[in-house]
């Protein structure tokens, strides 16, 4: 993984970057990580090269790259809120997609951002949950108004 460029960021943005690449480069399985805002922009990417590449219609890697993954993980968060309120099932905290070839999982954040995981389908996903707890844990109080701005605007500048 490519580490995106942080330079010119808050501390806050750049933490939120390091505990994302953490995620992707710590926890055994996962493929890619993003966290996408609750109208269904991209904020953060573990690829933003393959994200900008594809979003200009260039080939940009393997499908499953983030942009598709934010694309996926807004649908099924969209999805699994609607359900819950037909059930008067509540808040949906978390949701776990499993394929034969992979996995998604898709957590809430405090703010009504979605974390977003792609991971293999042998990944222990006790552990994928886990890890993904802790950074919603982290990140939830950080992901203000303001903070979600400046990544969106990182994000449009990587495109």
């Amino acid at each position: 993984m490519t580490a995106p460029s942080t330079f010119g960021l808050s501390t806050e943005a750049r933490n939120l970057h390091w505990l994302l690449s953490n995620l992707v480069e710590e926890v055994p399985g996962v493929h890619s990580v993003t966290v996408v805002s609750s109208d269904g922009l991209m904020l953060l990417s573990s690829d933003p090269g393959l994200a900008s590449a594809r979003a200009a219609g260039g080939e940009g890697g393997p499908r499953g790259s983030s942009a598709d993954l934010a694309t996926i993980v807004s649908g099924i968060g969209s999805l699994t809120i609607g359900a819950a309120k037909l059930m008067d099932g509540g808040g949906v905290k978390q949701t776990m997609v499993a394929m034969d070839e992979g996995s998604v999982f898709v957590m809430s954040i405090s703010d009504g951002s979605l974390l977003g995981v792609h991971a293999t389908p042998d990944c222990d996903m006790s552990v994928v949950a886990y890890h993904m707890a802790l950074f919603v844990g982290r990140a939830g109080h950080v992901l203000t108004p303001e903070l979600r701005s400046e990544l969106r605007k990182s994000m449009e500048s990587t495109q």
